[in-house]
């Protein structure tokens, strides 16, 4: 029966949350623009469970989802990423971009580092209390999305409880950078002056590379050969870190080898696949649970500034458009979403170049949030 039951409350909330998210409605718009439609894929199930007092926790849909459904989305959305048209971004913003992407994972084990030598009584918190664990999925969000939070989740080992306190405080967090990357977009030709950046031409937006031909038969191919492909992987290995790396390796030479590869469409399924991964997971999700001591928050705050500072000096170095700054940060910590968003305040020529460079932090988030795992060992924390 509670097989059932979980697998009516994930449909339910599947349905119901990409139902929302096409929804053209002024103030609901207005709402999503704070709590992302995505979010609800977390806690509509966990609203059923909490409410009807039920425990799904143990249901085989979770099994199915870390065996499974995860993989298909990995390979899927690395699939998306298309380094025909990312070459014509550019070297310089591209290096920028990278830098946010280092910025993230290597700040994160600094800072507490940093924390615990000021406030030696942050051990117990971060270390004692493995708190640590729940700062590796903020780096998969901040870098890739959704789909890599979800990975290094799993990865680390963050507990559930915590998880939900984390992507509460990740999405607050969010959407307050986004809007002050609007602002900072808007000031970035004082910024040039101010940091004596001699102004750039703008690049123009790329032309479609090659056709994907018929759509349908593109999208039989890639749909095929992306299940083909997760089921051989899947088979091969029941290493949790080698899946991820040969899924990721594998779905970028898929996307890249394939002439009719339908790029379009992995994207719309790989976003598809993540509501379908966070609707079971909160089905373990309890409400109980959600806080977060002031410490942890603080140390979210003073990281993301510092990921902000650390492009601001990078741009300089390289003399690159300040413009850029907010975009490669867009790009990490917003995503495909708001990156463009963020671009067209500026220039609407810019927006494919932001797309690519959040579908860039799509594929590469798995790497950089296993590079800061190991950081964190290599610390000693």
């Amino acid at each position: 029966m509670s097989e059932l039951t979980a697998l009516l409350i994930t449909t339910f909330t599947v349905t119901s949350v990409l139902w929302l998210s096409r929804l053209k409605v002024g103030w609901i718009q207005k709402l999503l623009d704070w709590f992302p439609a995505i979010l609800f894929s977390y806690v509509i199930p966990a609203a059923f469970t909490h409410a009807f007092n039920l425990n799904l926790s143990e249901v085989y849909l979770h099994t199915l989802s870390r065996n499974w459904v995860i993989p298909l989305a990995i390979l899927t959305v690395m699939s998306s990423l298309s380094f025909h048209k990312l070459k014509q971004v550019g070297v310089k913003p591209i290096i920028l971009f990278a830098t946010g992407s280092f910025s993230i994972a290597v700040l994160a084990p600094v800072f507490v580092s940093a924390f615990i030598f000021v406030w030696p009584s942050s051990r117990e918190i971060f270390i004692d209390q493995g708190y640590w664990r729940g700062l590796i999925p903020i780096v998969g969000s901040w870098i890739g999305g959704s789909t890599s939070q979800l990975v290094l989740k799993e990865l680390v080992v963050c507990p559930e409880s915590l998880f939900l306190s984390v992507i509460v405080l990740d999405n607050v967090l969010i959407n307050s950078w986004t809007i002050l990357m609007f602002q900072s977009i808007k000031r970035s030709d004082a910024l040039n002056t101010f940091l004596k950046i001699a102004p750039q031409e703008l690049q123009p937006a790329y032309k479609t590379s090659r056709s994907e031909g018929d759509p349908i038969h593109s999208t039989r191919l890639t749909s095929g050969l992306i299940l083909v492909g997760t089921f051989i992987i899947i088979s091969s290995t029941d290493n949790f870190l080698l899946r991820i790396s040969l899924l990721s390796v594998a779905g970028l030479a898929l996307g890249n080898v394939i002439p009719r590869w339908s790029h379009s469409f992995v994207l719309k399924a790989g976003g598809i696949l993540i509501i379908i991964i966070m609707s079971i997971l909160g089905l373990r999700l309890d409400f109980n649970n959600l806080s977060l001591p002031m410490a942890f928050v603080a140390l979210c705050i003073v990281w993301i500034v510092g990921h902000y500072v650390v492009m601001l000096l990078m741009a300089k170095i390289l003399n690159v458009h300040m413009a850029w700054v907010p975009i490669a940060s867009m790009a990490n910590v917003g995503g495909i979403s708001t990156a463009p968003a963020v671009a067209s305040a500026y220039h609407k020529d810019w927006m494919p170049h932001a797309i690519l460079l959040a579908i860039l932090s799509m594929v590469s988030s798995n790497l950089w949030g296993v590079f800061s795992i190991f950081l964190f060992n290599l610390f000693n924390l």
